[in-house]
């Protein structure tokens, strides 16, 4: 998918905030049971729904958490906001270093079933076809409650690009029909899972439009928001006298992320004759041995979190994000919040982020190097790129996003809304 902007999405992005219309006022907010593929994990999923559970606390809302976790079940109720933590078993296997599928939770479904029917949800909310989603919407279809999907990750891309590896042994034309074929298979598998949904939320205009018209269902822009006090600029620490450009990388050290290009970029550099320069890498993933041999230039820091995070990323001079198949871009939003800005390609979600030759670059994969040298060359253009990255952050609230959340859940809720004020005004 390339990047565009100004798509009109079905359905639009409203506000909630409790406190609008005169209905609004009287009318309490929806019950939440939330079911996401993944809560303590360093991944975007997992940043989402926290940041979505928090948002619940502070506004008070009925909200229900239903998430794996490591240790043993675990119900906690604070206020409004319950949540149901399940561990995942022994037969569990690892996707990523520290995402795992569980192919027996239903054996759970004794227990989520009750908390549900104490909590009486409206609606329930998954945010893919994991083990948990999968439950979410079967619980859903069973008690009759309404099912709302939102889409972070592009599995179909995912699924194509680690097929590759399999079927390159055959010649370079069937290898890549093979990957295409793989790819159109697993998106039309996952649209028919989403399409079970009465409504949808994705993170960027495209794919929303790309959802809408794969599953016949409504899209909501569900973008993402950052925390400009965490990440900021002020939290640099290098040295004074270290003039070395830092090129940063955050995110998952695997194919899917096209962690190959960084070594392109390495390469190009060089042929250029530019060796003033580094790599700082911040993450893990099956592919960090494979990229730890080839990028020579690099520090690699493994996951970090909180303020050492805030750090690397303010120490960093670019960021390079070389993914295709990311669907927004947590980690570039971070970026510019940081003063950092981001180099990117014209495909996904982070295009729609960055602001080509403003806060960053948006550049094809044959020329990330041309645009990371032209930008080093000019202290000047890079100084403002920086104070124009960290402005454009400070517009992207959590609040605002999940406010635009509650807003698409009112559009399959009418009949509860209109079943509320009968009721009040009978009363």
């Amino acid at each position: 998918m390339g990047c565009v902007g100004g798509v009109n999405v079905a359905g639009g992005v409203g506000k909630w905030s409790g406190t609008g219309s005169a209905h609004r006022m009287t009318v309490p907010p929806p019950r939440v049971a939330y079911f996401p593929d993944s809560f303590h994990e360093v991944n975007g999923v997992a940043h989402t729904s926290r940041h979505f559970e928090a948002f619940a606390r502070r506004r008070n809302l009925p909200f229900l958490c239903v998430r794996a976790g490591d240790r043993a079940e675990a119900f906690r109720q604070e206020g409004a906001v319950w949540t149901l933590e399940l561990p995942r078993g022994v037969l569990s296997f690892a996707l990523e270093k520290d995402l795992r599928f569980d192919p027996v939770f239903l054996r759970h479904t004794p227990l989520i079933g009750k908390t549900l029917e104490r909590f009486r949800p409206d609606l329930i909310h998954i945010t893919g076809p994991s083990e948990i989603g999968i439950l979410g919407a079967g619980l859903a279809h069973y008690l009759g409650v309404m099912l709302a999907a939102s889409w972070h990750a592009n599995v179909h891309e995912y699924a194509a690009r680690r097929a590759h590896r399999l079927v390159s042994k055959f010649s370079g034309r069937h290898s890549a029909a093979a990957s295409k074929q793989i790819e159109s298979l697993a998106m039309a598998a996952v649209a028919s899972f989403y399409s079970r949904a009465l409504v949808l939320f994705a993170p960027n205009p495209d794919l929303c439009t790309q959802l809408a018209e794969a599953t016949g269902r409504s899209c909501h822009r569900m973008p993402r928001g950052v925390d400009a006090e965490i990440f900021h600029s002020a939290k640099r620490n290098r040295a004074s006298g270290d003039r070395v450009p830092v090129l940063g990388y955050v995110g998952r050290l695997s194919v899917e992320k096209n962690i190959a290009l960084l070594v392109k970029v390495q390469d190009d550099l060089e042929r250029m004759g530019i060796d003033a320069f580094r790599f700082l890498i911040v993450g893990h993933g099956g592919d960090e041995g494979w990229l730890r041999e080839r990028l020579h230039r690099a520090e690699f820091t493994g996951v970090l979190r909180g303020e050492a995070l805030a750090t690397a990323y303010a120490n960093m001079d670019l960021f390079v994000f070389p993914s295709h198949t990311d669907t927004f871009g947590n980690v570039v939003l971070e970026a510019l919040a940081s003063g950092v800005p981001a180099i990117v390609t014209p495909d996904g979600g982070p295009c729609t982020i960055v602001r080509d030759g403003e806060s960053g670059r948006i550049v094809p994969d044959g020329i990330f190097a041309k645009a990371i040298a032209e930008i080093l060359a000019n202290p000047g253009r890079h100084a403002a790129m920086r104070q124009a990255a960290r402005a454009h952050a400070l517009t992207a609230s959590w609040d605002a996003v999940f406010e635009g959340v509650y807003a698409g859940y009112e559009a399959i809720l009418p009949r509860r809304r209109e079943a509320i004020k009968e009721s009040m005004a009978a009363g």
